[in-house]
């Protein structure tokens, strides 16, 4: 047999864990509501599937968006002929404006340091590639997707130090934790590079807190290592408080900050639904990090043909805002019913206001508080409850017991049916549990009319069809 490379026979890519072995399972009985009842249902897949009659209704209404149609097919040989690695100008200014939008318009981006790649998956090994040697170090803070120890370990050489954080405190990130890390790395003998956040947070449902986000600043600064910020949840942030970007920390007063060392990865893969068009991208507020991503993303460009269109559909004002809009109502709407549903049964969860994910707690399912416990769990789950869900140890959380469960990747009749499995399942395993308080709906408090606040307290009327008089960007009171 002729001999491979390492990178080509190792175990770089992550494939064997679990986070993967579910999808697998998905993938060999995948759920059909005729044809495959008791099929696995997907429930480990981050994807927003809620907003596509709008982007359908826009796509009617601007056939000229698309090349393929009589309306847009004089734009076709332009489009198809040869475009350099810098993207197409009405892109990137179309892209900037729009990742201006989702955070209020309260800071703006230069399309000039758009720089495009293949997802956020060619995005983040871009960076990581740009910032660090084979041997050298990210830190990490747990819980994170598992996807990281492929994206920016496996062709790079990098590696990631994690950074602990317990369910104590809803795993905040302490600045005693981020030392602690940095302590480890060292005695490791590995050279830390950077800090890389996921804000919103992936798999946690969370975000970041200002006063967090002004820590990680001084950190990195005290340190002098670069600061990457996961944004790609950006837009799905459907309840107070809102969301904090990291380009709007170093522009305040009181934050002192070297912007060489401040990143951003950004996509449209969660914020529109759009993980099959590959549109990743990567803002850096350093000059040779900008020059270097653009040379590199050669090897993973975006294709015209999409972002011609990305281009035509974010350009139009109306639409985005109310996608927005409409987005954010969708995703409340379904993380409300899912919750709630949950707790009748005594099943808690992390108290989130964004993603497109719960952060579950089956702690008290769990026969001993050990992850091969918690693997134990899982299988039953696989293979019997027929659910692919994600256990907590393959995002490296510290706590066995926690579970990513996903809820905006189906339809309405599938939640229903997933959700009888998981009643059906907890009701057979009639152990005592006490659902977590700050899952339950009654310490939501929600800053909602009257009215409506009548109706959410029926538990009939919090279907996934339920109107909602407002945007639920509404204020939470804990």
């Amino acid at each position: 047999m002729v001999a491979m490379s390492k990178i080509a026979t190792g175990n770089g890519h992550g494939e064997n864990s679990p986070y993967f072995d579910g999808w697998k399972a998905y993938e060999t009985n995948p759920f059909h509501p005729t044809e495959r009842p008791e099929g696995v249902i997907q429930m480990g897949l981050a994807e927003n599937q809620l907003c596509f009659n709008l982007i359908k209704n826009w796509l009617i209404k601007h056939p000229e968006a698309s090349l393929c149609t009589p309306q847009g097919v004089n734009k076709f040989k332009e489009t198809a002929l040869f475009q350099d690695y810098h993207g197409m100008p009405e892109f990137r200014q179309a892209v900037a404006k729009f990742m201006g939008k989702v955070r209020g318009d309260r800071v703006k981006f230069d399309p000039d340091r758009i720089v495009m790649s293949g997802g956020a998956t060619g995005a983040h090994e871009m960076v990581a590639f740009c910032l660090a040697d084979p041997g050298e170090a990210f830190l990490v803070p747990t819980p994170y997707y598992p996807g990281f120890d492929r994206d920016l370990k496996w062709r790079t050489g990098v590696e990631l130090v994690p950074v602990n954080c317990e369910s104590y405190n809803n795993f905040k990130i302490t600045r005693n934790a981020l030392e602690a890390a940095y302590v480890k790395a060292q005695e490791a003998n590995l050279r830390v590079k950077g800090l890389l956040i996921t804000n919103p947070s992936n798999p946690l449902g969370t975000i970041l807190d200002r006063d967090t986000l002004k820590s990680m600043v001084r950190f990195i600064n005290d340190k002098n290592i670069h600061l990457i910020g996961d944004e790609i949840y950006a837009a799905t942030v459907f309840m107070e408080p809102e969301f904090v970007s990291i380009s709007e920390i170093i522009e305040e007063e009181d934050v002192e900050c070297n912007r060489d060392l401040i990143h951003i990865v950004y996509s449209l893969s969660k914020d529109m639904g759009f993980p099959g068009f590959r549109v990743g991208i990567v803002y850096s507020y350093n000059d040779s990090v900008v020059s270097c991503a653009r040379k590199m993303s050669s090897f993973g460009l975006v294709s015209s043909q999409t972002q011609h269109l990305i281009a035509s559909m974010l350009s139009d004002g109306e639409f985005v805002d109310n996608f927005i809009t409409e987005n954010k109502e969708l995703l409340f709407k379904r993380h409300k019913y899912f919750t709630w549903s949950l707790s009748q049964v005594g099943i808690g969860c992390l108290k989130g206001n964004s993603g497109l994910f719960i952060w579950m707690d089956l702690r008290k399912l769990l026969k001993e508080k050990t992850f091969a416990a918690e693997m134990e769990l899982w299988r039953v789950i696989i293979n019997e409850v027929k659910l692919n869900v994600s256990p907590g140890s393959s995002f490296h959380c510290e706590e066995p017991g926690w579970f990513r469960v996903c809820f905006a990747n189906m339809d309405d009749h599938t939640m229903k049916v997933a959700l009888l499995r998981i009643r059906t399942f907890v009701l057979k395993n009639n152990e005592a549990m006490v659902p977590l308080k700050l899952c339950r709906p009654s310490s939501l408090k929600l800053s909602l009319s009257r009215s409506l606040s009548r109706r959410m307290e029926a538990p009939g009327i919090m279907s996934p069809h339920s109107p909602l008089p407002q945007s639920p960007l509404v204020r939470a009171r804990t």
